[in-house]
């Protein structure tokens, strides 16, 4: 199901272990600020926990009219009835995903360099993309190496027009320069917990994408 950029939430919200909240909560407020696109990642959990936290967190976001997609596993994105699951490079085959999937549910995959650019637009079964780091970040374990804005550009072209989402330290500040590389929106986690502030720091990114020039 491709998705039109131009109609879709810009600003992708995933939730991430280690805070005071729960992924449950972190759900919460994040609907609460208005997050239109809710990516559940939870890392190092036993599958019932992980199941469990997929229901609660996926009937969250759909009361609140949001999108929710499971990092990482595509039988727990099936089994909570999940909107879709996206995919790391060490994680399942997109294709063997997507058959498992079916068409309506969203399928994105990780890009870190040209190969996976162009391997992601050859599978031709994938909606999205997660492209970057654009610069270093402590949230991933084993982090690729940093593209910054100028590698990430790069590698747009060899898409195929798939839409990219940038990853990776994303800050407001740079999302002007990432819309006009033509970037379809930015994934975000770490810098929307800040001082607790989850309703103002999701405000200061899709106020500022919304400003910015295309």
């Amino acid at each position: 199901m491709p998705l039109d950029p131009d109609h879709f939430p810009p600003v992708m919200a995933l939730t991430m272990d280690g805070l005071g909240l729960s992924h449950a909560d972190q759900a919460r407020a994040l609907v609460a600020a208005g997050a239109g696109w809710i990516q559940l990642r939870m890392k190092n959990a036993t599958p019932e926990t992980w199941l469990a936290t997929a229901r609660e967190v996926v009937a969250i976001c759909h009361e609140g009219g949001a999108l929710c997609t499971i990092n990482d596993n595509v039988e727990i994105a099936i089994a909570s009835d999940a909107d879709g699951v996206h995919l790391g490079k060490l994680d399942e085959d997109w294709i063997a995903a997507r058959a498992r999937l079916g068409p309506e549910k969203l399928l994105g995959g990780t890009v870190n360099n040209a190969e996976d650019a162009r391997r992601a637009a050859g599978s031709h079964v994938l909606d999205y993309v997660g492209i970057g780091p654009l610069r270093f970040t402590t949230t991933k374990q084993k982090l690729a190496p940093v593209l910054g804005l100028e590698g990430i550009a790069a590698l747009l072209p060899l898409l195929d027009g798939l839409p990219a989402w940038a990853i990776g330290g994303v800050q407001p500040a740079d999302l002007p320069a990432l819309r006009r590389a033509r970037l379809a929106g930015v994934a975000v986690s770490s810098s929307l917990y800040l001082n607790n502030q989850v309703s103002a720091n999701h405000a200061a990114f899709t106020a500022t994408w919304s400003a910015a020039s295309s």
